[in-house]
């Protein structure tokens, strides 16, 4: 993705959060761009003075790019249930940093530990429980291969730490095209 096609999708993250935000209805975004209309999945991840504050995607879609960043958008900005009672503030917009990860399909693998850490984001998942990581993750908190598949398997999808090890549990890995400002920037 180059440049250009990365600041549409910021700014439509931007004008969706800054709508919500400010209780303004939210404009659709289209394009004709093919790589902004593709079928893919994306997370939006909203912070503010680098705390995180939102964070909301999904794998897979049947709709184009830039409708799920805006859907992703909206749904980072109001129905993250870790923020409900700290949701975001019209104050909060001028410090406002916006990350965007456009997601590869999910591939199984029958072997966990084959991650590469910092370039893969991990999904796993056993029965209904389910969670996943984005590849920046083990970036930012510095984990072993071993420590990122625990901590999603635990403080995720709520089982055991080493369930990751069990054959029953499916873990997939899947890449990401991560790329952000702050909103005034955008």
């Amino acid at each position: 993705m180059n440049e250009a096609q990365r600041q549409i999708l910021l700014g439509t993250a931007r004008d969706t959060v800054k709508a919500v935000v400010c209780g303004a209805p939210v404009s659709r975004s289209s394009s004709d761009d093919p790589l902004l209309t593709a079928c893919c999945g994306c997370f939006v991840t909203l912070k503010t003075r680098g705390r995180l504050r939102g964070c909301i995607g999904q794998f897979t879609s049947d709709r184009p790019l830039i409708e799920l960043i805006t859907e992703m958008a909206e749904a980072a900005a109001t129905k993250d249930p870790r923020f409900f009672d700290r949701p975001l503030t019209v104050r909060d917009l001028d410090h406002l940093e916006i990350e965007i990860s456009v997601l590869s399909p999910l591939a199984r693998t029958v072997d966990p530990l084959s991650l590469r850490l910092g370039v893969d984001g991990i999904y796993i998942k056993r029965g209904y429980a389910a969670g996943c990581f984005l590849p920046q993750v083990a970036q930012e908190t510095g984990w072993s291969k071993e420590e990122f598949l625990s901590q999603c398997c635990c403080h995720k999808a709520g089982l055991p730490p080493d369930a990751w090890k069990d054959p029953k549990t499916e873990v997939y890995l899947f890449t990401a095209e991560v790329f952000g400002a702050s909103a005034r920037a955008i």
